[in-house]
């Protein structure tokens, strides 16, 4: 009978230890401690400075916290990034980071993460459709509303202006115009509005056909730096004196703010948006609660 006893007191001290070791694993797995972290992080080009520099916040924050980052490169193709998100999703990703290239043709991408239970996270550009853990961007309404007033002030009420537009469908795009309309369309005069796509040549070409049917033009506003430094070449081909206004804060951007070429720019910090993009992608795939939008700050630079 003691015997009996003894064999049954083992198993039962067996059967806790093995139930005990199976809640800690358990315990540890609802943590994100029991695997390493790897992020899938999709950018909408890096043939743009500004890009350039959120792809590197994301990089260098991964390395200070010691998780795997998988970058690929959407080249502003809506179809390529799909693309390289359904691939992505195949390789055991822990979390989605994203800047998309269209917020409607993202909905696609956001919706099979989230049937595959990955987390997605948004850089820049939100998603129209899908669940979005979290969307870390500027608030680019209000800074086509800092543009559009910075105008008012330097130049007065009701002149000429042009916007140049950028990518059709990208959230920035539709806030950063929608800011600027908030003024602009009872305190100055728009004449013209046109996408170039977020693109410096592109930008180039667009204000150069602006000016030459709009002559009386005083200012351009440009969504973003790039487009802004090609309307700085077409102003100075059509030998003008325009007053442009840039947005993002790029180097080429504050270098053309400082020179006089461009007469200020709205600037973001991409660097700082992209590592705070992998930290909040790191919680996220922990399993942690995180905040639905993160603002960056925005400044106005102009020359001193």
């Amino acid at each position: 009978m003691k015997k009996i006893l003894l064999v049954l007191t083992c198993i039962v001290a067996m059967a806790m230890m093995i139930v005990g070791c199976g809640g800690s694993d358990k315990k540890d797995a609802a943590k994100g401690n029991d695997k390493k972290i790897t992020v899938g992080f999709s950018v909408s080009t890096q043939n743009n400075p500004f890009f350039v520099s959120l792809a590197k916040g994301v990089e260098a924050k991964a390395k200070e916290l010691g998780v795997t980052v998988k970058v690929v490169d959407a080249q502003n193709d809506p179809a390529k990034q799909a693309n390289d998100i359904a691939d992505l999703l195949q390789q055991n990703i822990s979390v989605l980071l994203v800047n998309p290239v269209d917020s409607d043709a993202i909905s696609t991408s956001v919706k099979a993460a989230n049937k595959a239970n990955i987390p997605v996270i948004c850089l820049d550009r939100s998603a129209n459709q899908g669940d979005v853990a979290c969307l870390v961007a500027s608030d680019n309404v209000k800074g086509g509303e800092m543009a559009a007033d910075y105008i008012i002030k330097k130049l007065g009420e009701k002149v000429k202006v042009a916007e140049l537009e950028g990518i059709p469908g990208a959230s920035a795009s539709r806030e950063r115009g929608e800011g600027f309309h908030k003024l602009a369309d009872s305190k100055l005069t728009v004449v013209a509005k046109q996408t170039a796509e977020f693109d410096r040549s592109k930008g180039l070409n667009v204000a150069e056909n602006m000016l030459q049917a709009n002559p009386d033009i005083k200012a351009i506003f440009a969504q973003n730096d790039e487009m802004a430094l090609g309307a700085i070449e077409a102003a100075k081909s059509a030998g003008k004196q325009i007053f442009i206004v840039g947005f993002d804060g790029t180097a080429d951007g504050v270098k053309a703010v400082e020179s006089g070429a461009m007469s200020a720019t709205i600037a973001q910090q991409p660097e700082i948006m992209g590592q705070q993009g992998l930290e909040v992608a790191v919680k996220a795939a922990k399993g942690e609660k995180v905040e639905a939008k993160i603002s960056a700050p925005l400044k106005l630079i102009e020359k001193k």
